[in-house]
């Protein structure tokens, strides 16, 4: 027997899911309109913020796809825009030249500085009526609900336990 809440899905996970990407899609028009503005997509918004993180050191192209929060088909083609924007620089290591190491610039690290409160401001219009303990629990479900389809080893493993906001900043 379906509840009131079901009566529309075929099942409970179906509407916690398209719940789940019709928030997504919202969220996004967001963060879509906010990058916009910087000629970026959230794709290589993410890109910058890791090498920034890494910067001075720079970081191979493997690794640096790993890190991503969401997959990118066709990174080298997303660090080529990078790159001819002068975001970014590569280099082939001599004693390796099968590897890519790639490192952010001076005007990448300047227009990081310059979205930085900007980009605060946009979370909080996204998600700033939340709670602090709402945010927190937000948090908790999501990684516990992608918690069986991720890399036990990678970057974004879920923590066995999670007490509090988890940090996913990866400024290591």
């Amino acid at each position: 027997m379906k509840t009131k809440s079901t009566a529309k899905f075929d099942s409970l996970e179906q509407e916690a899911y398209l719940n789940l990407w019709r928030s997504y899609d919202r969220l996004r028009a967001i963060e879509d309109e906010f990058f916009a503005g910087y000629g970026l997509t959230a794709q290589q918004y993410n890109v910058l913020r890791l090498l920034r993180a890494a910067h001075p050191d720079r970081v191979p192209t493997l690794q640096l796809g790993q890190r991503l929060v969401s997959r990118a088909p066709d990174i080298t083609r997303m660090l080529d825009k990078l790159s001819d924007r002068g975001l970014i620089d590569r280099e082939r290591p001599a004693d390796n030249r099968r590897l890519v190491a790639v490192g952010i610039t001076e005007s990448g690290i300047s227009l990081l500085s310059e979205m930085d409160v900007p980009l605060r401001e946009s979370h909080l219009r996204q998600l700033g009526h939340l709670s602090e303990e709402e945010l927190g629990q937000l948090v908790a479900l999501l990684h516990r609900a992608r918690e069986p389809h991720e890399d036990r080893d990678g970057i974004w493993a879920c923590p066995p336990s999670i007490e509090s906001t988890p940090d996913t900043n990866f400024e290591e």
